[in-house]
């Protein structure tokens, strides 16, 4: 599918910019040009489908479902974060929603971890870049990663560490309409353009590591690296990716760039759930609503589900 793409970047490399073969500039630059191209195609192809199939499912109708079905509302939470590809900050917001609708705390917290680190966006390109398995090692992981963290801070009474406003806010809800083709396509087109239009950068940024990482890190090194972190690779992954931001979407570049350099699967993909699920945007953002005691418990618990997570991905694709 993607062959005219690799046709293209051999040309603007080889050809036109006269580069050898083989040398780090070049396997860079290859690399880069062939994975912007790949995954821009891919990145709009996806947001149409799921944009146009998201709009017989509208946010007020999230809020609805789970208010209504409180005994099921952390499943129901983390599918419905499956279905919203929100980046951590986005997210907040419907997490507003959430309380004030009257929603379990447990219930909000969960669709917060799963809808930036879960999504079908990010589960499209998983299968994309990396096949089957690793796609749905991902989605059973972060879901499960978000429904037990969900459930731990409920059961930590996180109501008292929430200023009271929070539960006094009313977002409204806009009316469900029935919307005809075009409007669905016209829905989907401009939800593409506004998607690509706030992450492009992040992209083209994350491409471009993840090709300094495939020209001019040596595998061994890498390799060498995640040894030497013996049984504290998987922490020191996680740590490393709260710092960041990044939509999921973003970070699969370099997360592609590490896994062919040898990083193991479940290292890599604690990097890309800590980096998506938790930020320093997020947590400021957080801030305006919670006691900084919730924050850094929810940051915790999170990180923490996260390595258990990374732990149990790296001894299943080592046993396999």
């Amino acid at each position: 599918m993607f062959e005219i793409y690799q046709h293209i970047s051999n040309y603007l490399v080889y050809s036109l910019l006269g580069l050898e073969k083989g040398t780090k500039l070049s396997m860079a630059l290859e690399f880069f040009i062939y994975d912007t191209l790949k995954i821009f195609t891919l990145l709009t192809l996806i947001i149409f489908i799921i944009s146009f199939i998201r709009s017989y499912f509208p946010i007020e109708k999230t809020r609805e479902i789970l208010s209504k079905n409180k005994a099921i509302a952390l499943p129901l939470a983390a599918f419905l974060g499956v279905l919203t590809p929100f980046c951590s900050c986005s997210a907040v917001p419907m997490f507003i929603g959430f309380v004030e609708a009257g929603i379990p705390l447990s219930a909000a917290f969960t669709f917060l971890v799963a809808s930036p680190m879960v999504n079908e966006i990010a589960l499209g390109m998983l299968l994309s870049l990396f096949g089957l398995k690793i796609a749905l090692v991902y989605l059973f992981f972060g879901v499960l990663v978000a429904i037990f963290s969900g459930f731990l801070i409920g059961k930590l009474d996180p109501k008292r560490l929430i200023e009271s406003y929070v539960f006094e806010v009313k977002l409204g809800s806009q009316d469900i309409k029935n919307m005809t083709i075009k409007e669905r396509i016209d829905y989907s087109v401009n939800n593409v353009k506004q998607i690509l239009g706030k992450v492009w950068i992040y992209i083209v940024v994350a491409i471009f590591i993840g090709g300094f990482i495939h020209g001019y890190v040596p595998k061994d090194l890498v390799e060498s690296i995640v040894k030497s972190g013996g049984f504290l690779a998987v922490p020191l992954a996680t740590l490393i990716g709260i710092p960041l931001y990044s939509n999921s979407v973003g970070v699969l570049p370099v997360i592609q760039a590490l896994i062919s350099k040898g990083v193991p699967v479940g290292s890599a993909l604690a990097f890309m759930m800590a980096t998506t699920a938790l930020s320093l945007p997020e947590f400021i953002i957080l801030k305006q609503m919670m006691k900084p005691r919730l924050i850094a418990m929810f940051a915790a618990i999170v990180g923490v589900s996260i390595i258990v997570a990374g732990y149990l991905i790296n001894f299943l694709f080592k046993t396999s």
